[in-house]
C-alpha cells in the first residue's frame, strides 16, 4: 500500500495508553479514535485494583495515569460514533472472527473499534495485532512497536 493510504488511521485503545513511548513515525499523521475507545478509557480508572488487592502499583498514581490519559484523549480527540453503519459491520468482523475459529464474544470492545475503523475506511493502528487475527480481508490492522514503558518495569 501506498503512504497516502497510510496518511489516516484509527488508533487503537493501547496506542492512545502508550502514545508518549510510541515513535511517532509509527503512528499515521491523521489519527481518528472510536467512542468504543473513549468509552473503555471512561472505565479505566474505575478498574484501578485497591492497594491491597494488588502489589504491583500504588492504586492512586495509577489512577491519576488513567484520569490524565482519559482528559488529553477527550481534548484531542472528537470520537467517531459506533452507529448503524457500525453496527451492520460488527456482523461482519464477528462471522470473520468464528470462520478463523476465534470466539468473538471476549473480544467484543476490540471488533467493535474494528468495525468502526472499517466502516470509516480506515486502517487500525494497534500494538496487539493478535487480538484482530482473522480480519485480514477486511481491515488493514498495522502493527505498532510496544515500547517499553516506565511504570511497567518491575521495581528494583
Amino acid at each position: 500500500m501506498s503512504d497516502e493510504q497510510f496518511r489516516q488511521g484509527m488508533l487503537d485503545t493501547n496506542i492512545l495508553i502508550l502514545r508518549k513511548w510510541i515513535t511517532s513515525a509509527e503512528l499515521p499523521d491523521e489519527m481518528a479514535i472510536s467512542a468504543i475507545t473513549l468509552a473503555e478509557l471512561s472505565a479505566g480508572p474505575h478498574e484501578v485494583r485497591r492497594n491491597d488487592e494488588q502489589d504491583a502499583y500504588d492504586e492512586h498514581a495509577e489512577r491519576a495515569r488513567r484520569l490524565e490519559i482519559l482528559q488529553r484523549v477527550e481534548s484531542e480527540f472528537d470520537p467517531v460514533p459506533f452507529d448503524a453503519e457500525a453496527a451492520r459491520i460488527y456482523g461482519r468482523v464477528t462471522a470473520a472472527v468464528r470462520a478463523a475459529g476465534r470466539k468473538p464474544r471476549g473480544r467484543a470492545v476490540d471488533l467493535m473499534i474494528a468495525a468502526t475503523a472499517i466502516a470509516e475506511g480506515l486502517p487500525l493502528y494497534t500494538t496487539n495485532p493478535a487480538d484482530f487475527t482473522g480480519l485480514d480481508a477486511l481491515i488493514r490492522v498495522v502493527p505498532v512497536t510496544r515500547p517499553p514503558v516506565p511504570h511497567e518495569q518491575p521495581a528494583r
